[in-house]
Protein backbone atom coordinates (compact mmCIF):
# COMPACT_ATOMS: atom_id res chain seq x y z
CA UNK A 1 0.00 0.00 0.00
CA UNK A 2 1.20 3.54 -0.63
CA UNK A 3 2.48 5.65 2.29
CA UNK A 4 -0.84 7.40 2.87
CA UNK A 5 -4.44 6.51 2.25
CA UNK A 6 -7.57 8.60 2.27
CA UNK A 7 -10.21 7.92 4.89
CA UNK A 8 -12.69 5.46 3.45
CA UNK A 9 -16.17 4.26 4.16
CA UNK A 10 -16.96 0.57 4.52
CA UNK A 11 -17.77 0.14 0.83
CA UNK A 12 -14.33 1.40 -0.23
CA UNK A 13 -15.34 4.80 -1.57
CA UNK A 14 -13.32 7.86 -0.65
CA UNK A 15 -15.01 10.44 1.50
CA UNK A 16 -14.95 12.72 -1.55
CA UNK A 17 -17.87 10.82 -3.09
CA UNK A 18 -20.42 13.54 -2.37
CA UNK A 19 -18.33 16.28 -3.98
CA UNK A 20 -17.65 14.07 -7.00
CA UNK A 21 -21.35 13.42 -7.36
CA UNK A 22 -21.98 17.15 -7.42
CA UNK A 23 -19.16 17.72 -9.90
CA UNK A 24 -20.49 15.17 -12.35
CA UNK A 25 -24.22 15.66 -11.94
CA UNK A 26 -24.60 17.82 -15.01
CA UNK A 27 -22.57 15.45 -17.22
CA UNK A 28 -24.25 12.18 -16.33
CA UNK A 29 -26.25 10.19 -13.80
CA UNK A 30 -25.17 10.02 -10.16
CA UNK A 31 -21.94 8.01 -9.77
CA UNK A 32 -22.62 4.44 -8.70
CA UNK A 33 -20.72 1.82 -6.80
CA UNK A 34 -21.91 -1.69 -7.51
CA UNK A 35 -21.76 -2.43 -11.21
CA UNK A 36 -19.84 -1.30 -14.24
CA UNK A 37 -21.22 1.25 -16.70
CA UNK A 38 -22.90 0.15 -19.92
CA UNK A 39 -22.28 1.84 -23.24
CA UNK A 40 -24.91 2.91 -25.77
CA UNK A 41 -23.99 2.38 -29.46
CA UNK A 42 -23.45 5.54 -31.50
CA UNK A 43 -23.77 4.56 -35.17
CA UNK A 44 -21.50 6.51 -37.46
CA UNK A 45 -19.44 7.97 -34.60
CA UNK A 46 -16.14 9.52 -35.73
CA UNK A 47 -12.71 8.53 -34.47
CA UNK A 48 -11.95 9.34 -30.84
CA UNK A 49 -8.51 10.14 -29.42
CA UNK A 50 -8.27 8.82 -25.85
CA UNK A 51 -5.29 9.85 -23.72
CA UNK A 52 -3.86 8.23 -20.61
CA UNK A 53 -1.53 10.42 -18.57
CA UNK A 54 -0.07 10.17 -15.09
CA UNK A 55 0.35 13.89 -14.44
CA UNK A 56 2.06 13.53 -11.03
CA UNK A 57 0.06 16.35 -9.39
CA UNK A 58 -2.58 17.96 -11.55
CA UNK A 59 -2.45 21.42 -10.01
CA UNK A 60 1.34 21.57 -10.20
CA UNK A 61 1.20 20.40 -13.81
CA UNK A 62 -1.80 22.48 -14.93
CA UNK A 63 0.13 24.75 -17.36
CA UNK A 64 1.54 21.66 -19.08
CA UNK A 65 -1.87 19.97 -19.13
CA UNK A 66 -3.56 23.00 -20.71
CA UNK A 67 -0.74 23.31 -23.22
CA UNK A 68 -1.17 19.65 -24.18
CA UNK A 69 -4.97 19.92 -24.46
CA UNK A 70 -4.65 22.87 -26.83
CA UNK A 71 -1.91 21.28 -28.93
CA UNK A 72 -3.12 17.68 -29.14
CA UNK A 73 -6.87 18.41 -28.90
CA UNK A 74 -7.80 14.97 -27.50
CA UNK A 75 -11.42 13.91 -27.13
CA UNK A 76 -11.00 12.03 -23.83
CA UNK A 77 -8.25 12.20 -21.22
CA UNK A 78 -7.79 9.70 -18.40
CA UNK A 79 -5.56 11.16 -15.69
CA UNK A 80 -3.77 9.42 -12.85
CA UNK A 81 -1.96 10.63 -9.73
CA UNK A 82 -3.88 13.89 -9.65
CA UNK A 83 -2.98 14.35 -5.96
CA UNK A 84 -5.88 16.67 -5.17
CA UNK A 85 -8.94 16.41 -2.95
CA UNK A 86 -12.24 16.72 -4.78
CA UNK A 87 -13.03 20.10 -3.24
CA UNK A 88 -9.89 21.60 -4.80
CA UNK A 89 -10.05 19.86 -8.18
CA UNK A 90 -9.57 22.52 -10.94
CA UNK A 91 -12.94 21.79 -12.50
CA UNK A 92 -13.68 25.29 -13.77
CA UNK A 93 -10.33 25.63 -15.54
CA UNK A 94 -10.81 22.35 -17.38
CA UNK A 95 -14.41 23.14 -18.25
CA UNK A 96 -13.25 26.45 -19.72
CA UNK A 97 -10.86 24.42 -21.86
CA UNK A 98 -13.87 22.58 -23.29
CA UNK A 99 -14.07 19.42 -21.19
CA UNK A 100 -16.64 17.72 -19.00
CA UNK A 101 -14.96 16.31 -15.91
CA UNK A 102 -15.37 13.44 -13.46
CA UNK A 103 -12.88 12.90 -10.66
CA UNK A 104 -12.07 10.83 -7.61
CA UNK A 105 -9.31 12.21 -5.42
CA UNK A 106 -7.60 12.35 -2.07
CA UNK A 107 -5.00 14.49 -0.36
CA UNK A 108 -1.34 14.23 -1.39
CA UNK A 109 -1.48 10.80 -3.03
CA UNK A 110 -3.23 8.92 -5.83
CA UNK A 111 -6.31 10.40 -7.55
CA UNK A 112 -7.88 9.69 -10.95
CA UNK A 113 -10.01 11.74 -13.32
CA UNK A 114 -11.68 11.61 -16.73
CA UNK A 115 -12.01 14.61 -19.05
CA UNK A 116 -14.21 14.45 -22.14
CA UNK A 117 -15.47 16.81 -24.82
CA UNK A 118 -18.77 14.91 -24.76
CA UNK A 119 -20.82 14.06 -21.67
CA UNK A 120 -19.43 11.55 -19.19
CA UNK A 121 -22.07 9.09 -18.05
CA UNK A 122 -22.51 6.33 -15.48
CA UNK A 123 -19.49 7.21 -13.34
CA UNK A 124 -18.37 4.48 -10.93
CA UNK A 125 -15.59 5.04 -8.40
CA UNK A 126 -13.39 2.43 -6.79
CA UNK A 127 -13.57 -1.34 -7.23
CA UNK A 128 -17.12 -2.40 -6.33
CA UNK A 129 -17.34 -4.93 -3.54
CA UNK A 130 -13.90 -4.17 -2.12
CA UNK A 131 -12.65 -2.05 0.75
CA UNK A 132 -9.58 -0.47 -0.86
CA UNK A 133 -9.60 3.10 0.49
CA UNK A 134 -7.31 4.82 -2.04
CA UNK A 135 -8.64 6.88 -4.95
CA UNK A 136 -7.17 4.76 -7.74
CA UNK A 137 -10.08 3.71 -9.96
CA UNK A 138 -12.79 5.48 -11.93
CA UNK A 139 -15.02 4.01 -14.64
CA UNK A 140 -17.45 5.73 -16.98
CA UNK A 141 -19.11 5.65 -20.39
CA UNK A 142 -18.19 8.18 -23.07
CA UNK A 143 -20.28 7.77 -26.21
CA UNK A 144 -19.98 4.05 -27.09
CA UNK A 145 -16.80 3.37 -25.09
CA UNK A 146 -16.68 1.84 -21.61
CA UNK A 147 -13.66 3.36 -19.85
CA UNK A 148 -11.78 2.03 -16.84
CA UNK A 149 -9.05 4.40 -15.63
CA UNK A 150 -6.54 2.83 -13.21
CA UNK A 151 -3.67 4.03 -11.09
CA UNK A 152 -2.17 0.70 -10.07
CA UNK A 153 -0.35 0.34 -6.75
CA UNK A 154 3.42 0.80 -7.18
CA UNK A 155 4.47 -1.97 -4.80
CA UNK A 156 7.79 -0.39 -3.74
CA UNK A 157 9.97 -3.52 -3.92
CA UNK A 158 9.53 -7.21 -4.57
CA UNK A 159 8.68 -9.17 -1.44
CA UNK A 160 7.57 -6.33 0.82
CA UNK A 161 4.07 -5.80 2.23
CA UNK A 162 3.28 -3.15 -0.38
CA UNK A 163 4.23 -5.59 -3.13
CA UNK A 164 1.88 -8.22 -1.73
CA UNK A 165 -0.87 -5.62 -1.53
CA UNK A 166 -0.25 -4.65 -5.16
CA UNK A 167 -0.82 -8.24 -6.29
CA UNK A 168 -3.98 -8.47 -4.17
CA UNK A 169 -5.25 -5.18 -5.58
CA UNK A 170 -4.58 -6.26 -9.17
CA UNK A 171 -6.44 -9.51 -8.53
CA UNK A 172 -9.48 -7.47 -7.45
CA UNK A 173 -9.22 -5.42 -10.65
CA UNK A 174 -9.12 -8.66 -12.65
CA UNK A 175 -12.32 -9.81 -10.97
CA UNK A 176 -13.97 -6.44 -11.67
CA UNK A 177 -13.05 -6.60 -15.36
CA UNK A 178 -14.08 -10.23 -15.72
CA UNK A 179 -17.46 -9.82 -14.03
CA UNK A 180 -18.58 -6.37 -15.17
CA UNK A 181 -16.94 -5.38 -18.46
CA UNK A 182 -18.39 -7.42 -21.34
CA UNK A 183 -15.86 -8.11 -24.06
CA UNK A 184 -18.44 -7.63 -26.83
CA UNK A 185 -18.52 -3.90 -25.93
CA UNK A 186 -15.85 -1.32 -26.75
CA UNK A 187 -13.97 -1.58 -23.47
CA UNK A 188 -10.85 0.51 -22.86
CA UNK A 189 -8.89 -0.25 -19.69
CA UNK A 190 -6.11 2.29 -19.37
CA UNK A 191 -3.85 4.07 -16.93
CA UNK A 192 -0.57 3.77 -15.10
CA UNK A 193 -0.23 0.03 -14.47
CA UNK A 194 3.20 0.19 -12.83
CA UNK A 195 4.03 -3.04 -14.70
CA UNK A 196 5.95 -3.75 -17.89
CA UNK A 197 4.90 -6.54 -20.25
CA UNK A 198 8.31 -7.87 -21.30
CA UNK A 199 11.91 -6.95 -22.07
CA UNK A 200 10.89 -4.70 -24.95
CA UNK A 201 9.38 -2.32 -22.40
CA UNK A 202 12.60 -1.96 -20.38
CA UNK A 203 15.69 0.04 -21.34
CA UNK A 204 18.01 -2.40 -19.52
CA UNK A 205 16.21 -5.73 -19.09
CA UNK A 206 19.01 -7.43 -17.16
CA UNK A 207 19.31 -4.59 -14.67
CA UNK A 208 15.56 -4.71 -14.04
CA UNK A 209 15.18 -8.50 -14.11
CA UNK A 210 12.75 -9.60 -11.36
CA UNK A 211 12.72 -6.11 -9.81
CA UNK A 212 9.63 -4.08 -9.04
CA UNK A 213 7.59 -3.19 -12.18
CA UNK A 214 9.24 -6.10 -14.02
CA UNK A 215 8.73 -9.16 -11.83
CA UNK A 216 6.94 -12.28 -13.03
CA UNK A 217 4.15 -12.16 -10.41
CA UNK A 218 3.30 -8.58 -11.47
CA UNK A 219 3.26 -9.55 -15.12
CA UNK A 220 1.13 -12.59 -14.32
CA UNK A 221 -1.31 -10.30 -12.47
CA UNK A 222 -1.47 -8.04 -15.53
CA UNK A 223 -2.15 -11.07 -17.71
CA UNK A 224 -5.00 -12.03 -15.38
CA UNK A 225 -6.61 -8.61 -15.88
CA UNK A 226 -6.37 -9.17 -19.64
CA UNK A 227 -7.59 -12.78 -19.55
CA UNK A 228 -11.25 -12.08 -20.45
CA UNK A 229 -10.09 -10.84 -23.88
CA UNK A 230 -8.20 -7.56 -23.50
CA UNK A 231 -5.20 -6.95 -25.78
CA UNK A 232 -2.29 -4.51 -25.68
CA UNK A 233 -3.27 -1.73 -28.08
CA UNK A 234 0.26 -0.50 -28.75
CA UNK A 235 1.49 -3.90 -29.93
CA UNK A 236 -1.16 -3.97 -32.65
CA UNK A 237 0.82 -1.22 -34.36
CA UNK A 238 4.37 -1.36 -33.02
CA UNK A 239 6.26 -4.53 -32.12
CA UNK A 240 9.63 -2.86 -31.51
CA UNK A 241 11.53 -2.41 -28.26
CA UNK A 242 12.27 1.05 -26.91
CA UNK A 243 8.80 2.59 -26.63
CA UNK A 244 8.68 4.04 -23.13
CA UNK A 245 6.16 6.08 -21.14
CA UNK A 246 8.03 6.75 -17.85
CA UNK A 247 11.52 8.02 -17.10
CA UNK A 248 12.94 8.47 -13.60
CA UNK A 249 13.57 12.11 -12.62
CA UNK A 250 16.30 11.10 -10.18
CA UNK A 251 18.54 9.50 -12.79
CA UNK A 252 17.80 11.96 -15.65
CA UNK A 253 16.22 9.03 -17.42
CA UNK A 254 14.53 11.06 -20.17
CA UNK A 255 17.76 12.70 -21.34
CA UNK A 256 19.53 9.34 -21.29
CA UNK A 257 16.72 7.38 -22.95
CA UNK A 258 16.39 5.15 -19.90
CA UNK A 259 12.68 4.49 -19.65
CA UNK A 260 10.02 1.88 -19.01
CA UNK A 261 6.64 1.32 -20.65
CA UNK A 262 4.20 1.07 -17.75
CA UNK A 263 1.22 3.06 -19.11
CA UNK A 264 -1.02 0.92 -21.27
CA UNK A 265 -4.20 0.69 -23.30
CA UNK A 266 -5.86 -2.70 -22.87
CA UNK A 267 -8.64 -3.14 -25.41
CA UNK A 268 -11.57 -5.52 -25.81
CA UNK A 269 -11.93 -7.17 -29.26
CA UNK A 270 -14.29 -4.46 -30.66
CA UNK A 271 -12.04 -1.68 -29.34
CA UNK A 272 -8.91 -3.46 -30.56
CA UNK A 273 -10.39 -3.90 -34.03
CA UNK A 274 -11.34 -0.20 -34.06
CA UNK A 275 -7.93 0.99 -32.80
CA UNK A 276 -6.04 2.78 -35.58
CA UNK A 277 -3.01 3.83 -33.56
CA UNK A 278 -1.32 4.15 -30.16
CA UNK A 279 1.45 6.72 -29.75
CA UNK A 280 3.50 8.31 -26.96
CA UNK A 281 3.61 12.13 -26.91
CA UNK A 282 7.27 12.75 -26.06
CA UNK A 283 6.92 16.50 -26.44
CA UNK A 284 4.83 16.64 -23.28
CA UNK A 285 7.59 14.83 -21.34
CA UNK A 286 10.19 17.46 -22.24
CA UNK A 287 10.28 21.15 -21.44
CA UNK A 288 9.81 22.84 -18.08
CA UNK A 289 8.28 21.10 -15.07
CA UNK A 290 6.99 17.99 -16.87
CA UNK A 291 5.50 14.91 -15.31
CA UNK A 292 7.78 11.88 -15.20
CA UNK A 293 5.25 10.16 -17.51
CA UNK A 294 4.36 11.05 -21.10
CA UNK A 295 0.79 11.02 -22.38
CA UNK A 296 -0.19 7.93 -24.38
CA UNK A 297 -2.76 8.47 -27.14
CA UNK A 298 -5.05 5.73 -28.44
CA UNK A 299 -7.26 6.38 -31.45
CA UNK A 300 -10.53 4.43 -31.65
CA UNK A 301 -12.42 4.70 -34.93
Amino acid sequence: MDPASSPGSRDGRSTGLDSLSTATRRVGPRPRVGRAPRATPHPGASAVDIVSWNVNSLRSRMPRVLEFLERADPDVVCLQETKVVDELFPRETLEEAGYHVAFHGQKTYNGVAILSKTPIEQVVMGIPGTEHPEARVIAAVVEDVMLLDLYVVNGKEVGCDKYDYKLEWMKDVATYVREQFPMDEKVVVTGDFNVTFDDRDVYDPEKWRDRILCSKPERDALAEIMAPGLQDGLRKHNDEAGVYTWWDFRTFGFKRGNGLRIDHFLLSPPAYDACTGVTVDLEARGGEKPSDHAPVICTIA
